[in-house]
């Protein structure tokens, strides 16, 4: 236990700029209270007391404004950044190294049952805002941009922006910009650059339109 304690602290550190001392992050970071209720809650549901663990995660939602439902499944390193209004269902399942930014929702799309919440792989990050919903993988290595909704599974490697979220890239990415999720890349904006620019050579090309013939000068009035 403590050496996970000791774990997450230093997670915090390496990946949060603000971060100056581990008696900080211990004693105000909101997001690692979130967690450290969790890994307790978890603990006392697989017990088999799911009152009492529902209980000790509606008390750490009403603290850290975090609600991570106790029998969803997280793994070492788990890092909630500005972690406001995060949303973890029951059926979830989030592996290592995994950043989420404040907002994010990994929620189920109806009623249905079983495995009904989202499964992200390892490290993925998450950007502001993003909803991620249903019986979905995220795989190892995606970044996931702010606001976006992704509905279908994304393949390792990916970065997924929009509404509904697509891939916009595939590539291996280093430990520099694993935290770099505002620099997305817009693809209707690049569209729509792309069709000016297209436009503006037709324009170009095209030969330009005979003149109207000259009026006849008007006989002065006597």
């Amino acid at each position: 236990m403590f050496r996970l304690i000791r774990e997450d602290i230093s997670s915090v550190l390496e990946r949060d700029p603000a971060a100056s001392s581990k008696l900080e992050v211990a004693l105000l970071y909101s997001g690692l209270h979130a967690i450290w209720a969790y890994r307790l809650a978890n603990y006392v549901h697989r017990k088999g007391f799911p009152f009492v663990a529902r209980g000790i995660s509606q008390t750490a939602r009403w603290f850290t404004g975090v609600e991570i439902h106790p029998a969803a499944r997280i793994g070492r390193r788990f890092f909630i950044d500005h972690g406001m209004g995060i949303i973890i269902g029951e059926t979830a399942i989030i592996g290592d190294d995994v950043l989420l930014y404040q907002g994010v929702t990994l929620g189920g799309t109806g009623k249905e049952s079983g495995k009904r919440h989202p499964t992200l792989g390892d490290r993925i990050v998450v950007g502001a805002g993003a909803k991620i919903l249903g019986n979905i993988t995220i795989h190892s290595d995606t970044r996931v941009g702010a606001n976006s909704v992704v509905l279908h599974d994304v393949p390792s490697h990916s970065t997924v922006v929009g509404i509904p979220g697509r891939v916009v890239r595939r590539r291996k990415l280093d430990e520099n910009d694993q935290l770099s999720h505002q620099n997305l890349p817009d693809p209707t904006q690049d569209m729509l650059q792309r069709l000016a620019k297209r436009i503006e050579a037709l324009e170009k090309r095209r030969p330009a339109a005979p003149g109207k013939a000259a009026k006849r000068p008007q006989r002065a009035k006597r």
